[in-house]
């Protein structure tokens, strides 16, 4: 069984026209699983509904409790892109699970989002990496502690 958790991030915001602000909606999680053809075999948590700009250390002390007091050795976090390499390291102490971080650079509930595809990619990371924590982003796994966002280039990459 998987545990998923979801901590909110672009890869959930609505839009609700071109001049309002965002919010972070329901989680679309399930949705997406069940695209890609997976209707089993996981179990759904919301922690959070948050950009990941406006997260706090309380927050990630919040998920680090979560991940270390589930049952599951084998996790997958959704998270803002800005902020997710931070709770990565912060949950990199959790050594005995696969802890798997992923996000989207677009929004789920938008045509050209990146979510599809980086939720099935970190749903193959999770059950096929050793245990250790991860960020699994557009077709690429980088491990806690050595990858950063670039801005500019709107991908992650090995520091």
């Amino acid at each position: 069984m998987i545990r998923i958790f979801t901590t909110g991030g672009t890869i959930d915001k609505v839009y609700f026209d071109a001049n309002s602000e965002f919010e972070i909606g329901e989680s679309l999680i399930p949705e997406l699983l069940a695209e890609s053809n997976i209707h089993k075999g996981y179990h759904l948590e919301g922690l959070l509904r948050k950009d990941s700009l406006e997260m706090t250390d309380e927050d990630r002390d919040q998920v680090l409790d979560a991940v270390a007091g589930c049952g599951g050795d084998r996790i997958l976090i959704t998270h803002g892109t800005d902020t997710m390499a931070e709770t990565a390291q912060v949950l990199s102490s959790l050594s005995d699970k696969t802890i798997v971080f992923t996000g989207a650079m677009q929004p789920a509930r938008m045509r050209r989002s990146d979510a599809v595809f980086n939720i099935g990619f970190a749903w193959a990371a999770v059950q096929l990496l050793s245990p250790g924590v991860y960020i699994a982003m557009n077709g690429e796994v980088f491990e806690a502690g050595a990858v950063r966002k670039n801005l500019k280039a709107q991908r992650f990459e090995r520091t």
